[in-house]
């Protein structure tokens, strides 16, 4: 080779190795959108390309897209999720068309499994642009219905042994939880209450990066320029657990269930040891061990092993003893109902026990005298295969000293005829908090009946309060109307509206019902000319008129 042949052959090596080194040396932005894309396309534009490379870990119309970011071993710097926060399960989209969503179980899983184990590895920051994402105060009403339930439960020498030995676990907030999640990693940005929504989010993002740089990006040192932009927004910053935190312990137990490194079998193990503990340490671990039992397969719970576990802990009297002791004195009753569908799934109580445990719960809220809205909620939802119908007979008598619209819903929930006709009376009653419990137990229980659904109408028809009204037709929205007779009632309350929250409540009804039955050119000309001059509703009123004119079209 001549010796300017050699020279260029060795410029070229240089230069690649040059550009080869450069590219490694970029750091990862991943990013799980599920929601507004702003806060992203925010980092894009002011990272320079040739120091940092965008992931996007969401695949479009693949519901195991995390999994699929461990299995092709996606390794993050940065990690950017965007998504509205329920504040316990998920992230999740504003748009009711979107399928992709963030469990935060699933993020748990990638955090404490083997399989998964580069992912979040080398992390320095993490930015979660969702409300209460790292609120430390969310758990506190559990901490003290755990500490009421632990000073009631009986326990015994071995237990308070298994208790010493295994690690003490508190009330989790949202923030332990992102700690627990993102271990080892630095700095954890979010949010202690609400967060600024996309739009907001990214122009104070851009304004940070204006006027501090992009110096602290992906170092794993906290930027108290993003801080102070952030101030008014109530951003808080935090960094995950390590190994002398208080609760790396805790951390341990929650990957004996969450992590691929065991078998079904020793899950199993896992979670009969915890019930064996005080029962203040298996109300802690309630969400998961629910979970965790309730998503067993027939197949699985086959497996020798797996059947051997689930027999053992079927047969361990002193647990289920302590364990029943614990329910038949739990609060709330949204708590008590799980530990008892948790108790038949572990095989502590057959169907017919089940159902004689939530009937006795149902009692005890009934005789309180004291119900609400939320207590409705749980008794129509407990019974929607209506297998408690046949406890309300002995249930009826418990609340015949009242004449309260709660507990005839309640009762309404177990096929009581007559608190049903009293329940949905209620949603015409000047009273909001009685239309808003006819409300609930109409999402339960729909109208199927033409004749009660006309009645309803006409008395939703009649009702002078506006804000009362709006409320009722709320309430008919989801029923999606098909009587044409009940169409032509609502199109006469547009009308004769004095409100335009009313009007808008009607659009509710109606954009959501058979256009089919619908004279759609005259429905159109009402709209129009009836339309009361005001901002209140007019997207919604907007939206029904482009329908009902498509449908001409």
């Amino acid at each position: 080779m001549s010796a300017r042949a050699s020279f260029v052959f060795v410029t070229a090596f240089v230069v690649a190795i040059s550009v080869h080194n450069a590219h490694a040396a970029r750091k990862t932005v991943c990013s799980i959108t599920v929601n507004s894309s702003d806060e992203l396309e925010t980092f894009r534009r002011n990272l320079p390309q040739d120091k940092f490379q965008f992931v996007e870990l969401v695949e479009r119309g693949r519901p195991d897209w995390l999994s699929s970011a461990c299995y092709r071993g996606v390794h993050c710097d940065v990690l950017v999720i965007s998504g509205h926060y329920d504040g316990r399960d998920e992230f999740y989209s504003e748009s009711v068309a979107a399928e992709e969503y963030l469990p935060v179980d699933e993020m748990e899983r990638a955090s404490c499994s083997a399989s998964c184990s580069g992912l979040f590895s080398q992390l320095k920051e993490v930015y979660l642009f969702g409300c209460n994402t790292l609120n430390a105060e969310v758990a506190r009403s559990s901490s003290t219905e755990i500490e009421r339930g632990l000073s009631r439960a009986r326990s015994t020498p071995d237990t308070e042994r298994m208790s010493r030995a295994a690690p003490v676990s508190r009330a989790e907030s949202n923030r332990d939880r992102m700690r627990s999640i993102f271990n080892g990693v630095p700095v954890i940005y979010g949010f202690s209450a609400k967060a600024p929504v996309g739009a907001s989010a990214a122009s104070i993002l851009s304004r940070h990066f204006r006027t501090d740089g992009i110096g602290d990006v992906a170092t794993g040192r906290v930027s108290r320029g993003l801080l102070s932009h952030f101030a008014a927004q109530s951003m808080a910053v935090t960094g995950g657990l390590t190994g002398t935190d208080p609760r790396a312990a805790e951390r341990q137990q929650v990957c004996r269930l969450a992590g691929d490194q065991y078998s079904t079998a020793q899950k199993l193990g896992f979670v009969h040891q915890v019930l064996q503990r005080n029962m203040a340490e298996v109300r802690t671990f309630l969400d998961r061990i629910e979970k965790y039992s309730a998503s067993l397969g027939d197949a699985e719970r086959k497996n020798p092993e797996v059947a051997q576990t689930l027999e053992e802990i079927a047969h361990d009297r002193d647990a289920r003893g302590r364990y029943l002791d614990f329910v038949r004195s739990a609060e709330p009753p949204a708590i008590r109902a799980r530990l008892i569908r948790l108790a038949g799934n572990l095989g502590w109580l057959s169907k017919g026990e089940e159902r004689e445990e939530l009937a006795k719960m149902i009692a005890n809220m009934l005789a309180r005298g004291s119900v609400g809205a939320s207590d409705v909620d749980l008794v129509c939802s407990l019974n929607q295969g209506h297998e408690l119908d046949q406890e309300l007979d002995r249930l009826r008598p418990v609340a015949a000293q009242t004449n309260q619209i709660d507990q005839a819903a309640m009762l309404a929930c177990l096929g009581d005829t007559s608190g049903r006709a009293q329940t949905l009376n209620a949603l015409t009653s000047p009273n909001p908090d009685e239309v808003k419990v006819g409300q609930i137990y109409l999402r339960h229980r729909p109208l199927d009946n033409v004749k009660e659904l006309r009645t309803l109408t006409a008395e939703i028809a009649r009702m002078r309060s506006s804000e009362a009204q709006a409320a009722a037709l709320d309430a008919l929205a989801p029923l999606h109307v098909t009587d044409p007779e009940s169409l032509e009632l609502l199109a006469g309350v547009y009308a004769a509206a004095e409100s335009a929250m009313v009007q808008a409540a009607v659009a509710g009804v109606l954009i959501r019902s058979d256009y089919g039955a619908i004279d759609a050119p005259q429905l159109v000309q009402t709209l129009r000319d009836h339309r009361l001059k005001s901002a209140a509703g007019a997207p919604l009123i907007d939206a029904l008129i482009r329908r009902l004119e498509h449908r001409v079209l």
